[in-house]
């Protein structure tokens, strides 16, 4: 059994004795020197401590968590004991964190082992990192959470943190070509993580699959798989949303949701037009207000050396200074306005399928694309799925986010994993 694939697999082998932590550790190791010197999706691989915890997990006498041995990467906005958190910025040195996030406590918890540190833009903003699109190298693989995605698109890990403000995840996902998991505000302490808004910061997962990421969430929140939100042949009420007025959708991805909701549709799933798109405008313009707002107050120090930060993190923070807290407020209250109109929506349907992205992942490593279909649901802290499977003309990947309510997540894992399994046939 190899680490380069589905987690859900590489867990069962873990837990049946056929494979060890240690095991599992090298095999990581390997696909990581084989394929790293041309993704550069770490900042810091520590095989050194991987390998020492695996040996303490096979030599432990505790009851095994249900990601027992399975290797992890952790973005580098998030506190690994022992480790540097870099921030992807040149203003954070190399003194290592005195104890882990939450999240990785989490983590460590269930089982897993960490192997080090994936690359972020800096800060979770727009400048970019080292990491190629594994897909193809020529292509970005967005931001910020670039490296989680890219090392579990190479097979390196089969599970990584991330975190998302704008589009953080879902994007690189999308890009990428892997499933992401962005959770719903406050279900996960971002205690530990370096963020830029305290009203828009969020955990989120990559794994390869939706099934992977389903076993990862219930193994982060203590619980068990539940049947009981399956979606496999009841009815499914899905709204549609096309990402009107926020950018221009590539042809590639208006054709790939075609066909994913034709699939969908002859598998019995009932799919119905979002039509309220001026709703979702002024979320993503209010999303921008108070990402902007907040990171200017998060990242006070930092804003103190514009000189050294990039220019479009120094401009981020400048606005955010000079936006009067009337208009930031306001901003929050037509959140929560709108929280109540998506509340009610969704209290009809099961969830909000969408593109992921304007298209695929751009060419070149500049830049790492734009969140804008994103940052409506982001403002509203609702949990998302990213779906793989579909592709351009090009063969590069495209995404689609499902959109649900809080405290319905096992059933908005089991729709995610109905659609991506109609996706196999498109």
């Amino acid at each position: 059994m190899s680490t380069n694939g589905s987690l859900r697999q590489l867990s069962m082998a873990l837990a049946s004795g056929a494979l060890t932590p240690s095991s599992a550790v090298e095999q990581a190791w390997q696909r990581m020197q084989a394929t790293e010197p041309e993704i550069r999706a770490w900042v810091e691989i520590d095989a050194a401590g991987a390998r020492f915890a695996a040996r303490e997990l096979e030599r432990s006498t505790n009851p095994r968590g249900p990601l027992w041995g399975v290797p992890v990467g952790v973005k580098d906005l998030i506190d690994v004991q022992g480790l540097p958190t870099r921030c992807g910025s040149g203003l954070r040195g190399g003194e290592p964190a005195g104890t882990d996030a939450d999240c990785v406590k989490l983590l460590r918890q269930a089982g897993a082992v960490v192997m080090g540190k994936t690359v972020t833009t800096e800060f979770g903003y727009f400048a970019p990192g080292p990491t190629r699109n594994p897909t193809n190298p020529a292509h970005t693989p967005g931001g910020s959470s670039s490296g989680s995605a890219a090392a579990v698109a190479a097979g390196m890990v089969p599970l990584a943190l991330g975190t998302q403000t704008a589009g953080s995840l879902t994007r690189p996902a999308s890009f990428c070509g892997v499933a992401g998991f962005v959770g719903a505000k406050g279900q996960f302490s971002t205690s530990g993580i370096t963020g830029l808004s305290p009203s828009l910061d969020s955990l989120g997962f990559l794994a390869r699959t939706v099934a992977d990421l389903h076993l990862a969430w219930s193994a982060m929140i203590g619980d068990e798989l539940a049947s009981e939100d399956k979606a496999d042949g009841d009815s499914v009420r899905l709204l549609l949303w096309n990402g009107s007025g926020l950018g221009e959708v590539s042809a590639d991805m208006v054709a790939a949701v075609e066909q994913a909701v034709a699939a969908i549709s002859h598998e019995g799933v009932h799919c119905e037009d979002w039509t309220d798109h001026d709703v979702v405008r002024r979320l993503a313009d209010d999303h921008a207000t108070i990402m902007a707002f907040e990171a200017a107050r998060e990242r006070f120090w930092e804003l103190q050396q514009p000189d050294r930060l990039s220019v479009p993190l120094a401009e981020l923070l400048a606005t955010g200074a000079t936006t009067p807290e009337a208009d930031y407020v306001a901003a929050l209250y037509r959140v929560a306005d709108a929280r109540t109109f998506v509340d009610a929506a969704l209290a009809q349907f099961d969830a909000i399928l969408g593109p992921a992205a304007l298209g695929a992942a751009p060419a070149g490593i500049e830049a790492t694309g734009t969140p804008v279909l994103s940052r409506p649901w982001q403002a509203l802290g609702l949990p998302v799925i990213t779906i793989p499977g579909l592709r351009d003309s090009g063969d590069m990947p495209l995404g689609l986010q499902l959109i649900g309510a809080p405290g319905r997540e096992h059933r908005l894992f089991s729709i995610a994993e109905r659609i991506e399994a109609s996706l196999a046939h498109v």
